[in-house]
């Protein structure tokens, strides 16, 4: 994945992610959004190849970003948390143009 990170807290509400066991609503500064994926902190670890569903939604308009993905990776230790990094899957064009144009804000 290749993009610039987004100035936190000036361009999203908090960002939801989500699958059958877990729901994160996670700070706007807690998340890195890029144009294929995103990377995140988490309390607790997320195994790689679990699904799950992300809701974006900008500050700036009305428009929401439903994406689906998948963990590749998740590091770090219960004490300072773990990244988690997924990249997105089976975007449309639509959805894939508003995160290029989301991530190179």
């Amino acid at each position: 994945m290749s993009a610039r990170k987004l100035v936190a807290g000036a361009t999203f509400q908090p960002v939801t992610l989500e699958n059958r066991q877990t729901r994160l609503s996670l700070a706007p500064a807690e998340v890195c959004i890029r144009k294929n994926g995103v990377e995140f902190l988490s309390a607790t670890p997320i195994a790689a190849w679990t699904e799950m569903t992300v809701t974006l939604q900008s500050n700036r308009d009305s428009g929401k970003v439903n994406c689906t993905g998948v963990v590749v990776a998740c590091h770090g230790n219960r004490h300072s948390g773990y990244t988690v990094s997924m990249v997105f899957t089976s975007l449309s064009k639509q959805s894939q143009a508003r995160l290029a144009e989301l991530a190179y804000s």
